[in-house]
């Protein structure tokens, strides 16, 4: 994986986002626009793992209280969806949290409830995107 195919990846992805929320609007609930955009990128021949439950290690211990993750993307992008009013910081600590503990290059936090989703949408890289060859 180099960053320019993981960043060509997040793109894909945004586009696949878009045309959801073209189709749908704003207005629904977060889970329904998860389906519809687990279901196009299925469609377009993207691997696709939804509400994975990601165990926390503590002290190495399974810990049994789990993380959530709605949609990772060929084993790759966090995709964090959201459908609410204004994303806050604890929204973007989350996204950064799941890429950390999957150790994942790329997460994006997308908010369906937009009237445009490309300027309130927030990608995220971190250090295993550093590490990557270009």
């Amino acid at each position: 994986m180099t960053k320019k195919k993981v960043t060509q990846l997040s793109y894909e992805i945004i586009g696949l986002a878009i045309k959801v929320h073209k189709e749908l609007g704003a207005g629904l609930l977060e889970s329904i626009y998860e389906d519809c955009l687990k279901y196009e990128l299925e469609k377009n021949g993207y691997d696709v793992k939804q509400q994975l439950t990601v165990p926390i290690i503590y002290d190495n211990k399974i810990m049994e209280t789990k993380l959530v993750v709605d949609l990772l993307v060929n084993d790759t992008i966090v995709v964090e969806l959201k459908a609410i009013e204004e994303i806050l910081p604890i929204h973007e600590a989350q996204l950064l949290t799941y890429m950390k503990v999957l150790k994942k290059p790329q997460g994006l936090l997308i908010n369906f409830f937009s009237k445009n989703i490309t300027k309130s949408m927030k990608p995220f890289v971190n250090e295993y995107f550093n590490m990557l060859p270009d």
